[in-house]
């Protein structure tokens, strides 16, 4: 099971990876939260919410090709949002800034994930009483992403072994077999796992 999955480079020793958690993850929101309720009229606080991004992203001692893959993964999703717009008053002019909002805050989640342990984020927001049961919830819900991916990975090499034809086809009907077998066994697992926690008092 790979252990990096979500936050490969959660661990490494840089300025930023030494400062609280607290403090980082006050400063993501924050950039968040700003970056969103910028005006469009305004691209002197984007250009100035980019620069404080790529300061820490320096800091941090992340490679820069990092932070290019993992923004190319979660691109479909800024698509998905930003094409919403072209059909709003104003077209390709809302498109661009709903692009650029949504990937300065995906920059900055990528960056505070990779620069602070996901533990770190639950014991802060248990200490600023956030309700238990959504920590809880979050727990459960990073930890089983690993369950997931170890699955894919497992079904993948079985698939592989028992396939012989180099079709693109095949390969595609496969991972479409894939797919529907991970949500039948996700279900089956999450159905076992709440009648576990249940049968010990879990509510």
């Amino acid at each position: 099971m790979r252990l990096d999955l979500l936050d490969h480079h959660s661990r490494l020793d840089s300025p930023i990876h030494r400062l609280p958690a607290a403090v980082k993850l006050v400063a993501a929101v924050g950039l968040v939260v700003a970056t969103v309720l910028l005006p469009a009229s305004r691209p002197a606080g984007f250009a100035l919410v980019a620069a404080a991004v790529a300061v820490a992203a320096v800091l941090s001692r992340i490679p820069p090709a990092f932070f290019g893959k993992r923004l190319l993964l979660l691109e479909p999703l800024a698509l998905g949002v930003a094409v919403l717009a072209i059909f709003q008053p104003g077209g390709w002019r809302v498109f661009a800034t709903v692009m650029v909002r949504t990937n300065l805050c995906l920059l900055t989640m990528i960056l505070l994930s990779n620069t602070t342990p996901f533990a770190d984020v639950l014991r802060v927001l248990q200490r600023v009483r956030v309700p238990p049961l959504l920590v809880t919830t979050l727990a459960l819900m990073y930890r089983y992403l690993f369950v997931l991916a170890d699955e894919v990975g497992r079904m993948g090499r079985a698939r592989a072994s028992r396939t012989f034809s180099p079709q693109r086809g095949v390969a595609w009907r496969s991972l479409a077999g894939i797919v529907s077998q991970l949500f039948i066994r996700s279900t089956e697992r999450a159905e076992r796992i709440y009648a576990a926690m249940c049968a010990r008092g879990w509510q």
